[in-house]
């Protein structure tokens, strides 16, 4: 279902993006409309997929979860069984926040939080164990700078 986004949408989508939590009152107010086509509007954009689920942000470092490694990943294989092993050994792991197929030199690169060091060769040694890489670099992040999952609408 394709779904047709316009200025108001887009000001309504900035207003979720900043604070999800807000009420229908307070985003209405801030685009300049009122509840209930606010609402309408959110609802065509949840069911055109527009908006996925809802979650919370939480402080990494307050939990104790202070590394962050970057992890490149070269393989030599690429047939269709070891890429399902591979995936498979990922979702499986909630260190991993973030995995991307790269174009390029690297074949994939995650992101892997955790306690610290001694958690992350866990991490290495268990997946390492469970599929075949050829060449694995792990990057530790010595400060996180700028991270947002907002969208330049």
């Amino acid at each position: 279902m394709s779904v047709r986004i316009d200025d108001t949408d887009r000001k309504i989508l900035a207003e979720l993006q900043r604070d999800a939590s807000q009420s229908l009152d307070d985003i209405a107010r801030a685009v300049g409309s009122s509840k209930t086509p606010v609402w309408n509007r959110i609802r065509k954009m949840r069911e055109g997929g527009v908006l996925g689920r809802q979650t919370v942000e939480l402080d990494a470092e307050a939990l104790g979860f202070e590394a962050c490694f970057f992890v490149l990943i070269r393989t030599s294989e690429h047939d269709a069984d070891w890429q399902q092993t591979f995936l498979s050994a990922l979702r499986e792991r909630p260190e991993v926040q973030e995995a991307h197929r790269l174009a390029g030199d690297i074949d994939y690169i995650l992101k892997v939080r955790v306690k610290n060091a001694r958690a992350y060769d866990v991490f290495y040694q268990a997946l390492i164990s469970e599929v075949r890489i050829y060449n694995v670099t792990a990057l530790l992040s010595m400060e996180e700078i700028k991270s947002t999952r907002m969208l330049p609408l």
